[in-house]
């Protein structure tokens, strides 16, 4: 994996485009690669800035604002389903997997953890 240029050398390497080199010409110059410094130039004429992205994070997640539904559904129905929620979700215009429904409960608070009051699932014994 690569690493990031330094705010000094990204500043030096678009003034020199900006004075008439190119970029795979900056490059040499500067000795980075021309495939960094083209899409260096590109976002500097296309956001005016040369500042690097945001790198990592995390992505905004599909339930997110629907919180509160889900507690709602929760407590009135707290042996529902993962399918079910899906169902009712699409039924209000939201396409979604039953993975990340799991997900965002389990960021809730909710846990699906089988014990031997509910009667769990046990694995078939062969016989002898």
């Amino acid at each position: 994996m690569g690493y990031g240029h330094s705010l000094d050398l990204r500043h030096r390497l678009i003034e020199a485009v900006s004075a008439g080199s190119s970029a795979r010409a900056a490059a040499r110059r500067f000795d980075v690669s021309a495939s960094s410094a083209i899409k260096l130039v590109r976002r500097w004429r296309q956001t005016g800035s040369y500042a690097p992205g945001q790198v990592g994070g995390q992505k905004k997640r599909k339930l997110a604002g629907h919180e509160d539904w889900l507690h709602e559904v929760m407590a009135a129905a707290p042996d529902i389903t993962l399918s079910e929620l899906r169902d009712r979700l699409a039924a209000k215009g939201v396409a979604i997997s039953c993975q990340s429904i799991n997900d965002m409960l389990h960021v809730l608070g909710y846990r699906y953890k089988k014990n031997r009051a509910r009667g769990g699932t046990r694995t078939r014994r062969r016989g002898a």
